[in-house]
């Protein structure tokens, strides 16, 4: 398991970035290294438990970088699951003009809308963008 002792963010935040650049070294494939690092029991919620810690997590420059090692795992492995992890499908409703966009702007990008929904989904969003349910 990880230390997490009373450390400060940023020297959490570089104990983040070690355990990514120690396993991105190793060539995994995006959903490894996504699944370790960033997935639900990956060493970043091992050492940042709450929202409010993730959310300042995610403000770091050792967050950015980690996406850029995400960002260049997909480029070079591509987007398929390997089989040691299944994929999910979800249905998104969404209002024809948005559709419409992201289609544009997946031909644009040369890439498909799966590729472009994926690397949206992997971004941070601003927690005051997210409609609320209540």
């Amino acid at each position: 398991m990880y230390e997490v002792a009373d450390k400060a963010v940023t020297d959490r935040a570089q104990d983040v970035y070690r355990v990514a650049q120690e396993k991105f070294e190793r060539s995994p494939d995006w959903v490894s290294f996504y699944r370790e690092v960033l997935g639900v029991e990956g060493c970043m919620r091992t050492i940042f438990r709450t929202p409010d810690e993730l959310t300042q997590f995610e403000q770091t420059p050792e967050y950015q970088q980690i996406q850029q090692m995400v960002a260049k795992l997909r480029e070079r492995n591509g987007d398929l699951a390997q089989p040691k992890e299944p994929t999910r499908v979800i249905t998104v409703r969404l209002p024809q003009s948005l559709h419409d966009s992201l289609r544009t702007e997946a031909h644009e990008k040369r890439t498909s809308m799966n590729k472009l929904c994926i690397s949206k989904l992997l971004q941070m969003i601003d927690e005051e963008l997210i409609p609320s349910d209540t």
